[in-house]
């Protein structure tokens, strides 16, 4: 039986419900029980699953009208999950903006006095739908909750369905029954070996699936059990749990109270403390505060200064600075580039220097900081650097807050704390209170080690925080009695010191001033000035909010390595590892040192360590670890079971590497997929972080046949333009759901569907191929018949209504020009549509082309935008026939609107005018196809322009 997601796939809509959710950040279901990295959103793991268990029928446009209206992402699905109301100036705005609704505003609208008011003759309701029902799919969403969050479909919607399938659901979980039933003969079992933040598994199971679901990790295991029985939870049981995490959070603030650490003489109480670290200048030997900037908070206007005491420098904490004050204290950062900037002799060390780093007689690097013995958790006076608490963000009793720097009382109260500290720490590391974990040495671990000599665990963690955290251990501890609530607290403990470590950072913009997570990337950064939260400030951390959902608990959770898996599934969906991979077992360390004991406790069956030996790592063995993992999945999957991969690459040498990899485990490809989200960046990254997720589809090898590659080339071509050719006819001209990297990736999975499909390829020996693969893919063979795929397709998505000879004239970045156009036309302001086309062109720089590179806003210039300006960056483009098209129409705009005086430069640019009339007339009529369109109106005098030399040039005679 063929299914659904092996002829055909929602991709923009389902990209579009991917980026919602992906946006909604903490809104979203799973990530408030836990930091993990790159979790799949639910919405693309629930479009997988339903995709393989839906079969294809001989109706391929009643099956797609039918998978979107399980998903809810058909009209009246839509409709239901409309939950946000338009104001009236919205809907005047849109109708005033819409050619379908211009006619009604008279009818709708009454205007008084620039008053908007709707027409008492009409309901506000019923005009809101229909300005909804024309708006695209895009602007819908802003209105709409996510399709996880709609209780059900209609019953007009499960007659349509039931119908169509042969069923006779009324949810969900009815129709993941009832189609396992007819298919498998019983509950289809759904398996994850890579479960993470337990993404898959948990939406599986939502679904009404039996679930199987794995991970090397213990924090992978430990996200996925409370993804499945925390959120499974009764309302009895999660009220439990939320009166257990009550319980614990009063005694820890009853016991920070007594001790009196957090309040000052007046009683305000601490929200938050800043430090920053400290070391001497080595030119002048002055002791120098090290911060990049010393601007505290932009919002309230709260600097710090530092004021020069001979010695080293009082800083002073100002609220309410002014312009002036504000822009020196951004200016005198005394860390600049990675070096120490003294304020006193002007000169500049390298913090390498600094630390005393140095190479040996072999030319290996000896880090110069001291190693901190295990039981310390403050710098030594003779260490290089030291900590400073510097500021403090009280909050009064009446709720206003302010920040001040630190006086007698405060750092009174830091001494206590450090006693404390210093008397407990031998005890509470013996008792599973604090980490008493080394850190071992690695890529994102050694950074740690480093840059601050820090060699445990707990060394991250200041003895404020230390002290804090202890105490909700101890407690946690003391209180839970179940397994859900023991989970609760290992849980809130790690969100605790996620959110509460000396790697957290102070974020000083906006309004909201306040610290971040200790993980707000992939790595382990040391800082120079960071924070430490009180008890008012951790409430949000030990507190987060946990949905119930009705989940068929029916799941096998296990920690067990991929390789030896033995449960038996039918469908196989997996996010593995990838040849950069996330170095999870090396992040998830920071969590497992503070869990060792509690998970010791609530999961005896468990391990407790991140099996750092077996982990996948991006390294020579990464190929051979997914060949041995994904033949073993092949051999634990049913005979007509399904496997979809997961992964992040569009790069063709990736590509050929995973098809390899599949092929040797017995696997082929019958189809794939793009499904693409994209954000802005965040943390260290610079420019736009744009990630798309490909699909790819598998089932088991189950013939011997060989082929040879002259006799399958006929075939890959055949296949890729069949592929493209089917897509092309279920193309919905309004809603477009491909783009033209859908179309490539379909000519990749085409091609490999060809290969993959023969046991054997009489010449290409697999393992020297998938060698090549990785180390030298310009000579790989599997590369350059993927790479032929792509060119194929280019072939086949020429623009609409442009003359396929003429295409084929162009020069490469002006298809480029043309096709990104294109791609504006229909709403697409993707940057990886962008980058998509540059690679498919061979085009190695298009940023001179560009208005916009943000991630889904970027577009092409328009010829006003252009100007006169000079595009040397790309090659010949300067002197194409559409570079000074477009001059012309820019010059026809800025000489008062004469087209003419256009046609006149064009005449004088192009030698072969006469000759060349066809392409400057396909050319006009191309972009004058702009006008009109409601999401560009950015072209709307270009547009004019490019329509009257259209007719100019048409009409010229010799």
């Amino acid at each position: 039986m063929i299914s659904f997601i092996e002829k055909q796939f929602p991709v923009s809509k389902v990209s579009k419900e991917s980026y919602k959710e992906r946006k909604a950040n903490n809104g979203q279901t799973l990530t408030g029980l836990g930091k993990w990295w790159g979790r799949k959103p639910l919405v693309l793991v629930r479009a997988a699953i339903l995709g393989c268990l839906m079969p294809a029928s001989g109706n391929p446009k009643k099956d797609m009208d039918i998978f979107l209206k399980v998903m809810s992402m058909d009209n009246r699905g839509l409709e239901l999950r409309k939950d946000k109301s338009f104001t009236v100036a919205e809907m005047y705005e849109i109708a005033v903006k819409s050619k379908k609704l211009r006619a009604h505003i008279d009818a709708w609208f009454d205007i008084t006095d620039d008053k908007i008011k709707l027409n008492n003759r009409v309901k506000k309701k019923d005009i809101e739908l229909i300005i909804f029902n024309t708006m695209g799919y895009d602007e819908k969403l802003v209105k709409c909750i996510r399709p996880e969050q709609l209780k059900n479909l209609d019953e007009q919607a499960w007659n349509e369905i039931n119908h169509h399938l042969g069923t006779s659901a009324k949810n969900l979980q009815d129709l993941v029954e009832q189609l396992s039933i007819k298919r498998f003969g019983r509950n289809v079992v759904v398996g994850d070996c890579f479960c993470g933040g337990g993404s898959i598994p948990f939406e599986a199971a939502r679904m009404g699936c039996d679930t199987y679901a794995s991970d090397l990790n213990p924090v992978a295991g430990l996200l996925t059990w409370a993804a499945i029985n925390i959120c499974g939870a009764s309302k009895e049981e999660l009220e439990e749990i939320k009166k257990f995490q009550k319980d614990v959070f009063d005694r820890v603030d009853k016991e920070i109270t007594k001790l009196g650490i957090e309040h000052n003489e007046h009683g305000d109480r601490a929200v938050s403390y800043l430090y920053c670290v400290e070391a001497h200048c080595p030119e002048c030997g002055k002791k120098v505060p090290l911060s990049p900037s010393w601007i505290i908070g932009k919002g309230t206007k709260t600097i710090a200064k530092l004021i020069d005491n001979r010695e080293g420098y009082d800083i002073i904490v100002k609220m309410g600075a002014n312009s002036a004050e504000m822009k020196e204290a951004e200016k005198t950062g005394t860390i600049k580039n990675s070096e120490l900037v003294c304020p006193t002799c002007g000169k500049t060390t390298p913090i390498s220097s600094l630390r005393r780093d140095r190479r040996d007689e072999s030319g290996n690097t000896v880090y110069g900081l001291r190693r901190w013995e295990k039981t310390e958790s403050d710098f030594r006076e003779d260490d290089i650097f030291s900590e400073r608490l510097y500021a403090i963000k009280y909050e009064r009793q009446d709720g206003q807050r302010y920040y001040r720097h630190p006086n007698e009382r405060d750092l009174k109260n830091e001494k206590k704390v450090n006693q404390i500290v210093a008397e407990n720490i031998i005890a509470w590391q013996e008792q599973g209170l604090v980490p008493s974990m080394e850190i071992e040495s690695g890529m994102k671990t050694d950074e740690l080690i480093r840059n601050r000599g820090w060699s445990h665990w707990n060394h991250l963690f200041n003895p404020r925080q230390l002290l804090t955290i202890s105490r909700f251990v101890e407690f946690s501890k003391e209180c839970a009695i179940s397994r859900k609530q023991k989970t609760v607290a290992i849980l809130g403990i790690n969100k605790l010191v996620n959110w509460n470590s000396r790697l957290c950072r102070w974020i000083s913009d906006g309004a909201n001033e306040k610290g971040a997570e200790t993980y707000y990337n992939q790595a382990l950064n040391t800082l120079f000035n960071g924070l430490s939260r009180g008890m008012l400030s951790l409430n949000t951390c030990w507190f987060y909010n946990i949905n119930d959902y009705e989940i068929n608990n029916n799941a096998d959770i296990k920690l067990i390595d991929a390789r030896v898996v033995n449960g038996t599934c039918h469908f196989w969906i997996t996010d593995p590892p990838y040849a950069d991979a996330v170095n999870y077992h090396e992040l998830s360390e920071f969590f497992l040192a503070w869990d060792k004991k509690l998970l010791q406790e609530t999961f005896p069956e468990w391990y407790t360590d991140s099996k750092r030996i077996l982990a996948v790592k991006g390294d020579e063995h990464f190929s051979q670890s997914m060949i041995e993992i994904y033949t073993n999945l092949a051999e634990h999957m049913y005979d007509d079971g399904m496997q979809v991969v997961m992964f992040t690459h569009s790069d063709p040498s990736v590509w050929a590497q995973l098809a390899l990899i599949m092929w040797k485990s017995g696997l082929k490809v019958t189809a794939a997929w793009n499904i693409a989200t994209e954000t802005e960046s965040g943390g260290l990254k610079d420019g736009n972080y744009v990630k798309g997720t490909v699909l790819l589809v598998l089932r088991k090898q189950t013939g011997d046949a060989t082929a040879y590659l002259d006799e399958i080339n006929v075939d890959i071509k055949s296949e890729v333009r069949a592929q493209i050719q089917s897509m092309q006819d279920l193309e919905d001209m309004e809603e477009p759901n491909f783009s033209d990297p859908d179309y490539v990736l379909a000519a990749y999975a085409a091609s490999l569907k060809v290969l993959t499909a023969y046991k054997k390829i009489g010449e290409l020996d697999l393992d020297y191929e998938l060698d090549l693969a990785i180390k030298d893919p310009d000579n790989s063979q599997v590369v350059q018949i993927i790479e032929n795929a792509k060119k194929i397709a280019y072939d086949c998505i020429i623009p609409a209504g442009f003359d396929s000879i003429l295409w084929k004239d162009l020069l490469p970045a002006e298809r480029f020009y043309i096709k990104g156009l294109e791609a504006e036309k229909h709403n697409n302001y993707q940057i990886s549509t962008y980058q998509e086309y540059a690679r498919g062109f061979s085009i190695g720089s298009y940023k001179q082309l560009m208005a916009n590179e943000k991630a889904n806003t970027a577009r092409l210039k328009t010829p006003t935008e252009f100007s006169m300006r000079t595009v040397g960056e790309i090659a010949d483009f300067e002197k194409s026939l559409l570079r000074i098209v477009l001059a012309a129409i820019h010059i026809g705009i800025k000489e008062d609107g004469m087209p003419e005086k256009g046609l006149s430069y064009v005449k004088n640019q192009v030698p072969d005018y006469w000759g060349s009339r066809d392409m400057i007339k396909q050319l006009l009529q191309f972009l004058k196809g702009t006008k009109d369109i409601d999401n560009m109106p950015h072209w709307t005098e270009s547009a004019d322009m490019a329509d009257h030399l259209h007719i100019l040039v048409d009409n010229d005679h010799i």
